[in-house]
């Protein structure tokens, strides 16, 4: 595997996957029972802005340092998160998913972390050694299902590969149909990046096939039309997201795309169920 983090860490699609995810839990936190969180690929969890890989790309420009710019207070949550692993006023440093889930957990809830591959893992040990986080080094698909279901009654799963392997959207498809079989009412949420509508289009298709009935799509397009052949925005799908959230989302997807909106477009934010 040759994708590194480090080098998009902060931009745009963080940006929307962190804000969407913290809205998220603390949606479900609104009930008092246990929440279990999995995030199956769980990367370095802390990242260096100024480091050579993120200098290189400058994601982190139209991304985080963009939303921290702007002052929509829809947008005061996520940069709470990103300001706890920072000091002063401009973020350095950048918190994977394992630590802004660790940020969110109240005393009855727990943390489960996985990363396959030993150099991330090792670091991913380091940095949430403070945490109560477990950490695991398997395989990302087996782990999904061999957790589930989870010692608490409800949860979330975390899905956010690199997309790198050919096959990546077929396992995921599998897996989540297996993954539905064994915990139907849990909370899932994937990941992707918006390079080839075709692609997209075919993959959603397979994913309606599941018959999964509360499946929700989220789609933040950088420009105004497709850009060939690079990277045009990301999405997520959510199984079961709670009512508090969906209704809350509206306001917030319009604040991420007035602040994430590259120069000269206006960007889109979109968003349906995939059964409908």
């Amino acid at each position: 595997m040759n994708y590194r983090h480090s080098f998009h860490a902060g931009n745009s699609a963080d940006v929307v996957k962190h804000s969407l995810l913290i809205a998220l839990v603390r949606a479900l936190q609104l009930k008092q029972g246990a929440l279990t969180l999995i995030d199956t690929h769980a990367g370095c969890g802390l990242y260096d802005l100024g480091g050579d890989e993120a200098q290189r790309t400058g994601e982190a420009t139209q991304g985080v340092l963009q939303a921290f710019a702007d002052p929509n207070p829809l947008l005061n949550d996520y940069r709470a998160a990103v300001q706890a692993v920072n000091v002063g006023p401009e973020p350095h440093l950048y918190p994977g998913s394992p630590r802004i889930l660790a940020q969110l957990l109240r005393p009855q809830d727990f943390l489960i972390l996985n990363e396959k591959h030993p150099e991330d893992a090792r670091s991913l040990r380091r940095v949430m050694r403070d945490t109560s986080a477990a950490v695991h080094e398997r395989d990302a698909y087996e782990l999904w299902l061999a957790l589930l279901p989870p010692r608490t009654a409800r949860g979330v799963v975390v899905v956010d590969p690199p997309y790198e392997q050919p096959d990546e959207r077929a396992r995921i498809t599998a897996t989540l149909a297996a993954a539905y079989r064994k915990w139907a009412h849990g909370v899932t949420v994937i990941w992707y990046p918006l390079k080839d509508r075709a692609t997209h289009w075919r993959w959603k298709e397979r994913l309606r096939e599941l018959a999964i009935p509360k499946m929700l799509w989220v789609e933040h397009w950088l420009y105004d039309s497709d850009q060939p052949g690079m990277y045009n925005g990301a999405g997520l799908y959510i199984v079961n997201p709670p009512y508090a959230f969906t209704q809350a989302m509206p306001l917030m997807l319009e604040g991420l795309r007035a602040a994430l909106a590259p120069e000269g477009h206006s960007g889109e934010i979109a968003s349906g169920w995939v059964s409908g």
